[in-house]
């Protein structure tokens, strides 16, 4: 395989790679260090990448390994979630500042989650991955994912009307 036909193949989810490193890792510069060094494990592995089914997931599968090594081995204990991937359309300010408090909650909620459902919502709800690519990305079958994801979900809702209904801040 040739540096073209290598690009060609890595291009459309490169930026995927990229925003779950972000996710994990909360730090651009960690990110772009992490996506660089999938790249560069994708690239060794030229030779074999046809083997796979899916270089996609090959790809996520590794980038979710080497960012969680990565915490395990720096600052376990500092895990944090930032989302930036949203587009804004220019609302009113109250609904800029409201969706910024609701979004603030959501991502201090999520944080508080278990690592493995914080992975699970990035990929199905950030990314919107399907289960079956989910579960070859996060090795477990898709009934458990569902069931997880759907328990993450009530938490969060649950979490949210309750600051909302006693205006704790």
């Amino acid at each position: 395989m040739n540096q073209v036909v290598f690009i060609e193949l890595i291009n459309p989810f490169k930026d995927k790679v990229f925003r779950l490193a972000k996710r994990l890792l909360t730090s651009t510069e960690e990110a772009e260090d992490a996506t660089q060094e999938v790249m560069v494990k994708l690239w060794n592995k030229k030779d074999n990448l046809g083997t796979y089914n899916n270089v996609e997931a090959v790809a996520m599968t590794m980038t979710k390994n080497y960012c969680l090594d990565q915490l395990k081995s720096k600052r376990a204990d500092n895990l944090k979630i930032v989302h930036n991937n949203f587009t804004d359309r220019e609302p009113q300010l109250d609904k800029k500042l409201e969706d910024s408090d609701s979004l603030e909650w959501v991502e201090k909620i999520i944080s508080q989650l278990p690592e493995q459902l914080q992975i699970l919502i990035q990929l199905r709800d950030v990314e919107q991955y399907e289960f079956d690519e989910i579960a070859k990305i996060v090795n477990m079958n898709e009934t458990a994912i569902r069931v997880a994801l759907s328990r993450a979900r009530k938490k969060i809702r649950e979490s949210m009307i309750n600051t909302h209904r006693y205006g704790i801040k």
